[in-house]
């Protein structure tokens, strides 16, 4: 069974930095063709897409406000995405989740960033 699980939120001032994690475990030698995403909900807010890479040809989406400002990547073995955050506003205050479709969509927890004003 595939499972994700996001780690690295917390609390910045606006400006800041963070790096969010989402370790993909439960893949089969057959998983080869899928993405891996990130998106975030703030509160009263619908789920929206933030960023997403391919497992298969490593290429990369940003969303609009995140694009200059936010990078995803992938380490050698693939098992870890890395989101990493600069120039953080306080509209970026969100839950985060990250999800992969292999087939169908598969979500870990969500973690949560604050960037304060």
């Amino acid at each position: 069974e595939v499972q994700l699980q996001a780690s690295g939120g917390g609390l910045v001032q606006t400006g800041g930095s963070l790096r969010l994690s989402c370790v993909v475990s439960g893949l089969t030698s057959y998983d080869y063709d899928y993405a891996i995403g990130w998106f975030r909900q703030a509160p009263g807010k619908a789920r929206e897409g933030v960023s997403c890479i391919s497992r298969r040809d490593g290429s990369t989406n940003y969303a609009p406000y995140v694009k200059g400002r936010f990078t995803i990547s992938s380490d050698s073995a693939k098992s870890t995405v890395n989101l990493h955050m600069n120039s953080l506003k306080p509209e970026d205050t969100a839950v985060y989740y990250c999800a992969a479709m292999i087939g169908t969509w598969y979500w870990g927890q969500g973690t949560q960033v604050t960037v304060s004003s």
